[in-house]
């Protein structure tokens, strides 16, 4: 498409509101970072609870990505972001109170934490998928790739949001979120702001974006293709009109039509083909589902979900492990910078392979450190000096791999490789691909730090990183520059 022929700025208006999906996708999924150590204290949550209150919004989200897809074919694109909204805002509530249903200083208190967890998961889910998703419908082809990263970077800075917010509330006590016996980092208290604990403010704080995301998205319209799907195409050439210009807002229409089998809802089955006089799933769908189980397979969510817990095993100061997550959520944004100035430039494979033989051997380094390090009276890893920096690096340097690459790419992909016809149902699947393995990767951390450590686990990630590289080199095709219609 020319320059001449469609607007940037709408474009662009659009996709930012609708983006601030992933803003809150990013906040809520790391919040709970700052808050682990007081959860511990003030919720009596062992090990296994800490992983499963860190995994289960995962899990939540697994259910949202999985229904959401179908929903927004059936009610529409922005009822759907407009309900995620909603759950994001009661959630933030009820994380930051778990006591509307249970005593206060109870068991039950932890078992209606994670249930609100779990209802905010289902929005990050349900924003996962609709959002590119509606980002990849709405942008003329020319633009789409660099405005379908619009996702990733508002998710990259709403995990910097996140951690920021807890490092400005802990400073504001000292201490964090919990004071902690040094000796063996176990917590002895919470920290209060006012009449209320510093662990429910940063829960709090999520409730300002929830809100706003709410009322954007009642300011911009609904997806162009639904609604030709919906056979309401005098509203779709409205929406177009103010995106293209109007010399091709019919001709796109009648493409829509053509690619959109409209008389038939979109189900499941459309994503079964006879393959060798065998009915199996297709081979587009299968790769919709290795590239989202790869994304988290590479271990990034480690860093985010329980970066303080990794820098305090290795000697950090609870302040100075969240400080050091904000400075590598800093570096996660300027490298998604770089995602959208390449991705249309130079295409979706190039940017997958780099990043993948990036990961590759960053997290090798950081499995070679970790796994050779001697460990401390109390099991944790002691490294110092020129080693502790060069694990520090390390993990940033990976943090760069995946935020150019594999963070923002995956999304893209998820939105623009599957056809008008299988593509609701195609990204409820690959969505629940996805937070199926985040789950996976998020809860089964605190258990491998404790069995095999953490080189045993950077190990892990490591080989995943190795076998993305062949997957993206031999399966992944371009999607540079093609009409959703040409899929």
């Amino acid at each position: 498409m020319a320059q001449k022929e469609y607007s940037v700025g709408y474009a662009l208006f659009i996709a930012c509101a609708a983006a601030l999906g992933g803003f809150l996708f990013g906040f809520d999924t790391s919040v709970i970072n700052g808050t682990l150590d007081a959860l511990r204290f003030k919720l009596g949550a062992n090990d296994a609870q800490l992983g499963l209150a860190a995994a289960i919004a995962v899990l939540g989200a697994a259910v949202g990505a999985f229904f959401a897809g179908t929903l927004a074919d059936k009610f529409g694109r922005q009822k759907v972001m407009i309900t995620a909204s909603i759950l994001f805002l009661i959630s933030a509530v009820g994380s930051g109170y778990p006591y509307f249903f249970t005593t206060v200083g109870t068991a039950g208190n932890m078992i209606e934490f994670i249930a609100w967890r779990v209802l905010g998961g289902i929005g990050v889910g349900a924003a996962s998928i609709i959002v590119p998703a509606y980002i990849a419908e709405i942008a003329p082809a020319a633009l789409r790739g660099r405005l379908a990263t619009m996702q990733q970077f508002a998710i990259v800075i709403g995990i910097f949001a996140a951690l920021l917010s807890n490092y400005i509330l802990g400073s504001m006590t000292s201490t964090g979120g919990a004071a902690i016996l040094n000796s063996d980092r176990a917590p002895i208290g919470v920290t209060t702001i006012g009449a209320f604990e510093t662990w429910q403010w940063m829960f709090w704080a999520e409730c300002i974006p929830a809100v706003l995301y709410g009322l954007l998205i009642l300011f911009i319209p609904e997806s162009p293709r639904y609604l030709v799907a919906r056979k309401q195409f005098k509203k779709a050439g409205d929406i177009l009109g103010k995106i293209l210009s109007p010399g091709i807002v019919a001709q796109k229409i009648d493409d829509i039509k053509k690619s959109l089998r409209s008389e038939v809802a979109p189900k499941f089955s459309d994503l079964l083909e006879k393959i060798s006089g065998k009915t199996r799933l297709a081979p587009i769908v299968w790769v919709g589902i290795g590239v989202a189980a790869l994304q988290q397979f590479v271990g990034i969510n480690v860093i985010f979900y329980y970066g303080n817990v990794l820098w305090q095993s290795v000697g950090f100061a609870q302040q100075d492990a969240m400080m050091t997550s904000v400075i590598t959520s800093l570096v996660n944004i300027a490298s998604t910078i770089i995602a959208i100035a390449l991705v249309d430039r130079v295409g979706r494979k190039p940017l997958l392979l780099v990043g993948s033989i990036g990961m590759f051997l960053t997290l090798g380094i950081m499995g070679v450190i970790f796994g050779t390090a001697n460990l401390d009276a109390n099991g944790n890893p002691e490294i110092h000096g020129a080693i502790a920096y060069t694990a520090v690096i390390s993990a940033n340097l990976y943090v760069v791999f995946f935020a150019f690459s594999w963070g923002p790419v995956c999304w893209v992909l998820l939105g623009e490789m599957f056809n008008n016809r299988i593509r609701g149902a195609a990204l409820a699947l690959g969505g629940l691909s996805q937070w199926i393995s985040n789950f996976a990767i998020t809860v089964s951390f605190p258990t491998l730090l404790v069995t095999i450590g953490l080189g045993g686990a950077y190990g892990i990630y490591c080989f995943f990183a190795f076998v993305s590289i062949f997957f993206v080199y031999f399966i992944v095709r371009e999607t540079k520059g093609k009409e959703l219609e040409d899929m």
